[in-house]
């Protein structure tokens, strides 16, 4: 899906959007292992098996950007092929950017998330001029479904999944 990754760092008003670096890893193991972030993403990993499991350079991977305030990593947004197994794609050959994300629960209710997702679909589309992009989050989670009506997704479907009603949405530019 990348050609070419890390793209050069991404700056917001607020935030930088970047490469993972060692020096996020404490903040990686924080994400994964709290409860809050994990309510909706099928749970919480427990913090020791983290120490143990998370490299020394987390998240180095194309699609994905740490997000940081500060200097700080408060989060991380991923930009994935939709796997062609789940449910809810909007062509026929799947594969769509699926966009996603997790902010430390400290981040919460500032604003952040709809900065940087609202970075990142803009590089997106700079880079994948016409492509769609999708987001899947539980019905449940208003948060989530408020966040992405006000990035601009579009509801195309619902469906069950994960033991819980998701809601599925395209976002074109």
């Amino acid at each position: 899906m990348f050609d070419a990754w890390p793209p050069a760092p991404i700056r917001t008003e607020r935030l930088v959007l970047r490469e993972s670096a060692a020096r996020d890893r404490a903040a990686f193991i924080e994400l994964f292992a709290s409860p809050e972030v994990g309510a909706y993403v099928g749970g919480s990993r427990p913090r020791d098996e983290l120490e143990r499991s998370v490299p020394e350079v987390p998240g180095r991977r194309p699609g994905l950007f740490v997000v940081e305030l500060d200097g700080a990593m408060i989060g991380m947004i991923t930009l994935d092929p939709r796997d062609a197994e789940r449910p809810g794609h909007v062509r026929p050959e799947a594969g769509e950017a699926e966009l996603g994300y997790l902010f430390l629960p400290r981040a919460w209710g500032s604003g952040y998330a709809a900065e940087a997702c609202a970075a990142a679909l803009g590089w997106f589309a700079g880079t994948h001029p016409g492509e769609p992009v999708v987001l899947s989050t539980q019905t449940a989670n208003e948060r989530a479904l408020r966040l992405a009506l006000k990035l601009g997704f579009t509801e195309v479907e619902r469906y069950e999944e994960y033991g819980a009603e998701q809601w599925f949405g395209v976002w074109s530019r």
